[in-house]
C-alpha cells in the first residue's frame, strides 16, 4: 500500500532573503501561518482517512524551516513528535536552506525525531546563486549535505533549472555535483516566473528569458536519467499544480503533467536507441514496458506513438512483466540481440 504524507506550509517564514524567483504564498496556494493545532488537525485528519499513513512522514515544506524562530519551531516539532512516540508515523521531514544548516540545529532536530532533511540548492554555480539573490554558495550546499549525512538523517535536495544566468551546460554540471554528494532523494524545479518577483521585473525588461516548456522537457528528462542511473530517487518533476500557480504564471516550463512529459521522453529516447542498436528498419515494431509505465511510454495523447507513426514505424508498445522503470524491449518477432530472443534498453 502506498504511504502518504500529511504537508503544512510555512510560507515565507525564516527566509533572510527573497530569491528572484521566489513567490512562496503563490506556490503553496496559503499566506496562513500554521498553529500547533493545526499540525493536530491535518494529523487527525490523515489517521481518521482510508489511507495508510503508519509509513508516512509529518513534513513541513515552504519556508526555511530551521531559520523560523525558534520557539515556533519547536512548538510545531512538540506536537508532530508527539505523533511518532505513538508510531501513528514514520518520520518528520523538514525543508530549508543550506546556510541554516548547523550541527547544533542537526542536533536538536535529532533529539525532536526529525528523520529527512530536504536543501534547497537550487544551483551549484556560484553564479547563478549570486545572480538569483539565494545568499549561500555552492560551498555551503557541500558542508550542508555532508553534515546531515554525518547526524545520520535522510538527505534530499533540490534543483532548478532555467534559472536567471543558467544554461542546460551549468545544469549538468549541478546535477554531477549533487550526485556526487549522494542524496537519497532530489527535487527538479524548471524556473516559472511568477507575478511580483524579481524575476518578472528581469522579465518585463528584457533581461531573462525564460525557458519554454520543450526546452525544459529535454533538459530535465536528462537530468531524471542522470539521477535515476545514479541509484537517486526522483520525487519531483516540475512545479506542482493548484495554489494560484495557474493565475499568477507570467511566463515559463509549467505544465501540471510535467514529470510524465519528461518520462514519455525519456522512454522516446530509449525506444528510438534500441531500434537503432537492433537495425531495425521501418514498418511494424513491437516495443515491450513494464505495466505500471505503459501511459509514460507511449505518451501524453499517445504522442510517442504519433512521433515514431512519422518517422515511418508502426510501433505497437505492450506490456510485458518484470521490465523495470525506463527499460524497453523488442519483441520477440523482431532481430534478435540476446539469448532470451529480445533486445532491451534502460
Amino acid at each position: 500500500m502506498k504511504h502518504i504524507n500529511i504537508a503544512l506550509f510555512i510560507p515565507d517564514e525564516g527566509c533572510p532573503h527573497r530569491c528572484s524567483f521566489c513567490n512562496q504564498k503563490t506556490i503553496t496556494g496559503t499566506s496562513k501561518r500554521p498553529q500547533p493545532n493545526d499540525v493536530i488537525s491535518a494529523c487527525e485528519t490523515a489517521l481518521n482517512g482510508k489511507k495508510d499513513v503508519s509509513g508516512g512522514e509529518i513534513a513541513f515544506f515552504g519556508g526555511s524551516f530551521t531559520a523560523i524562530e525558534r520557539g515556533y519551531m519547536l512548538s510545531l516539532l512538540k506536537c508532530a513528535k508527539s505523533y511518532l512516540d505513538r508510531g501513528l508515523f514514520k518520520g518528520i521531514r523538514i525543508s530549508t536552506r543550506p546556510d541554516c544548516i548547523d550541527e547544533s540545529v542537526l542536533a536538536l532536530l535529532k533529539e525532536y525525531k526529525v528523520t529527512s532533511i530536504e536543501l534547497g540548492c537550487q544551483s551549484m554555480d556560484d553564479e547563478v546563486l549570486f545572480l538569483n539573490e539565494r545568499g549561500h554558495t555552492a560551498a555551503q550546499c557541500e558542508n550542508a549535505c555532508r553534515l546531515v549525512r554525518e547526524y545520520g538523517f535522510e538527505l534530499g535536495v533540490q534543483m532548478m533549472t532555467g534559472l536567471f544566468g543558467d544554461t542546460d551546460e551549468k545544469a549538468l554540471k549541478t546535477a554531477q555535483r549533487l550526485i556526487a554528494l549522494r542524496p537519497d532523494t532530489v527535487r527538479i524545479y524548471p524556473t516559472v516566473v511568477l507575478k511580483n518577483t524579481a524575476l518578472e521585473r528581469l522579465y518585463a525588461e528584457g533581461r531573462y528569458r525564460a525557458q519554454t516548456l520543450e526546452e525544459a522537457v529535454a533538459l530535465c528528462s536528462r537530468l531524471l536519467k542522470m539521477f535515476t542511473q545514479g541509484g537517486i530517487k526522483v520525487i519531483r518533476l516540475g512545479l506542482h499544480s493548484g495554489g494560484g500557480v495557474e493565475e499568477n504564471y507570467v511566463a515559463g516550463a509549467y505544465h501540471p503533467a510535467f514529470c510524465e512529459k519528461c518520462e514519455s521522453r525519456l522512454y522516446r529516447e530509449n525506444i528510438e536507441k534500441l531500434l537503432s542498436e537492433n537495425k531495425v528498419q521501418k514498418g511494424e515494431a513491437t516495443i515491450f514496458v513494464s505495466p505500471r509505465y505503459l501511459s509514460q511510454a507511449k505518451g501524453q495523447k499517445k504522442e510517442n506513438v504519433a512521433y515514431f507513426n512519422e518517422h515511418g514505424y508502426n510501433i505497437n508498445i505492450v506490456t510485458k512483466e518484470n521490465i523495470e522503470q525506463y527499460e524497453v524491449r523488442l519483441g520477440r518477432s523482431l532481430p534478435e540481440r540476446t539469448e532470451s530472443g529480445e533486445g532491451r534498453t534502460r
